[in-house]
């Protein structure tokens, strides 16, 4: 599942003519485009999909979709590692393959 993501900008750089964020997402940090949202600033908060920085979000917004992200195990399966999510998976599954 891809989600929208609150995530907060730590710093600004331009890479090869693209405006790139690092963004923490409630401690995990990506690097985000900016392109969207070219007046966003280190400090503040977005919405990020697939790598975009989509729109502005207030602090407290953001703190609370995160907290709830977090509470639902959707930031585990957002960010966390393919290899771990895939023998968690594998784990659970009694039958095996068929």
């Amino acid at each position: 599942m891809c989600l929208a993501v609150p995530g907060r900008v730590l710093d600004i750089a331009e890479k090869d003519g693209t405006r790139m964020a690092t963004v923490d997402f409630g401690g995990v940090q990506k690097e985000v485009c900016l392109e969207y949202l070219p007046d966003l600033q280190v400090g503040e908060y977005a919405i990020v999909h697939v790598g975009f920085a989509l729109q502005r979000l207030d602090e407290e917004s953001a703190r609370q979709t995160l907290e709830l992200f977090a509470e639902l195990g959707m930031l585990q399966e957002e960010f966390g590692d393919p290899w771990e999510l895939a023998a968690d998976a594998a784990d659970g599954d009694e039958g095996g393959p068929r």
